[in-house]
């Protein structure tokens, strides 16, 4: 990302991949379930006996988060109510948020709202 990008990336709005199923239980631990698709992933599912879901669960902070990201709120504000829920815990806040939505881009968890 250039300079400019990393001054705003706190005013992007993230969007949730629709394709992706999740899932929060009765102490609101989420869990996403993401399809291994791709010649590669049907190779190793032949071959290897390699599932066709993985079943990734988040942490707290990242089970906070995931349902927060409504494709309406920005980064900023996900990270004030990361703020509100968790205090001097979330600390320090935006060092840490910021490298997590990176990771969620990375791996195509989520988009960024036009």
């Amino acid at each position: 990302m250039s300079k400019k990008e990393e001054k705003n990336i706190l005013d992007y709005v993230p969007v949730k991949d629709e394709k992706l199923k999740w899932d929060m239980d009765e102490n609101g631990a989420v869990t996403i379930h993401m399809e291994n698709k791709g010649f590669f992933a049907f190779v190793a599912q032949k071959a290897f006996n390699r599932p066709r879901y993985s079943h990734i669960a988040l942490e707290k902070f990242g089970s906070f988060i995931w349902p927060r990201i409504d494709g309406e709120k920005s980064i900023y504000d996900i990270a004030r109510e990361v703020k509100l829920e968790f205090g001097e815990e979330a600390e320090p806040l935006y060092d840490r948020i910021l490298p997590y939505f990176r990771t969620l881009y990375g791996h195509n968890f989520i988009k960024w709202k036009k």
